[in-house]
């Protein structure tokens, strides 16, 4: 077949394409944008606590890394040391003794709130030894019947339990890939943040700045303060024959969090029962340890917040830790003084560039006055 004789294709007339409006598509763009990052933020909602755990841990232990990377020659290998150490020193201890002080804790608030009055309630704080599981009183029999009897609750119960477990291993997880990739990367992260915020990168800086002196400020200033805490009260009620010390103890540690009265809260009661059930010896120790834990709160929380100093009242920091549980449920200790602080920063910042737009105002309208 001769080519000249293929059919020709016609050529088509181009068809203009319609102007578009950049600042129109820029605003389109943005939206889409925003609103992805919005959906982007739900999605990881359930995660959001361990991350903002292991941003915080990052941001602490940095200094650490940068001379751990120096010493071995290899910023990897100092990160998988630092993350190492981190399970072994806090997340292995604090697993064991939730799981074991759990029961305990349960048990001890059963018989507190069975006492009749408050000086019985006060004696099963400072004296009774406790129960416990005897095999020898075992009768199968009715542990059959009570199967039978609420074994549709007990699955419940028992799949909430295991669902909660489920979520503290996968938040566990998160935490330590977390911490490490930012051991390694959180310079490179920072940047990538603070180069695609909407705000400013003043502004931004400013925000996270807050973000840090919040997480410091909580981890070291207020929890180690109140873990110091906890934990010399635990020795006082282990040396005095308190019953049930490391759950008084870890109870402690959350009073000591609360302004003014503090670790107080505990110690005190405890000492008073001591008295009350005729452990005079025993009660002047208790008495004497919670006076140098009272004195040492005073001494470790300004020492300690040289460190990591939170500018917030501590009422405001408590208001926040409650409103923050309210919401949240437990992260809300974290939560809520950040956002309040994030919050106030804000607002500071919003006063900041008004103020400056009123000192520029009379300069503009001088400026335009002389050029008319």
């Amino acid at each position: 077949m001769n080519h000249k004789d293929e059919p020709v294709s016609k050529i088509e007339p181009s068809v203009p394409r319609p102007q578009t409006n950049p600042a129109a598509d820029y605003r389109v763009l943005t939206w889409v944008a925003y609103g992805l990052a919005i959906a982007a933020f739900i999605a990881v909602i359930p995660l959001v606590a361990p991350l903002v755990l292991a941003v915080w841990a990052a941001l602490i232990a940095w200094p650490l890394q940068l001379r751990v990377a120096r010493l071995l020659h290899n910023r990897i290998g100092a990160a998988a040391v630092l993350t190492v150490l981190v399970v072994i020193a806090f997340l292995v201890p604090v697993s064991v003794a939730a799981l074991s002080l759990s029961s305990a804790a349960v048990d001890l608030a059963h018989r507190i709130l069975q006492s009749k009055t408050a000086a019985e309630g006060l004696k099963e704080l400072s004296t009774s030894s406790g129960g416990g599981f005897d095999a020898r009183h075992l009768d199968l029999q009715r542990v059959v019947a009570l199967a039978r009897e609420h074994g549709a609750r007990a699955l419940g119960a028992g799949r909430i339990f295991f669902g909660a477990i489920s979520a503290a291993v996968i938040g566990i997880v998160v935490f330590l890939v977390g911490f490490y990739s930012l051991l390694i990367e959180g310079a490179r992260a920072r940047d990538w943040f603070v180069d695609r915020s909407p705000l400013g990168r003043g502004h931004t800086q400013r925000l996270a700045n807050v973000f840090a002196e919040v997480g410091r400020g909580i981890l070291i200033g207020t929890g180690l303060t109140a873990v110091l805490q906890g934990g010399l009260a635990t020795v006082g009620y282990f040396v005095t024959g308190v019953p049930q010390p490391l759950v008084l103890g870890l109870v402690t540690i959350c009073a000591a969090l609360i302004p003014t009265v503090g670790a107080a809260l505990i110690w005190m009661p405890v000492t008073v029962g001591l008295f009350v059930s005729g452990r005079t010896s025993a009660a002047v120790g208790m008495l004497v340890i919670g006076c140098v834990l009272s004195t040492a709160d005073n001494v470790v929380r300004p020492l300690l917040a040289r460190y990591a100093k939170l500018r917030m009242h501590s009422v405001v920091l408590f208001v926040s830790m409650l409103g923050g549980i309210v919401v949240f449920g437990g992260w809300g200790l974290l939560f809520g003084p950040l956002l309040v602080r994030l919050a106030s920063e804000a607002l500071t910042m919003v006063k900041e560039e008004r103020e400056g737009h009123l000192r520029l105002a009379p300069l503009v309208d001088s400026n335009t006055e002389h050029e008319d």
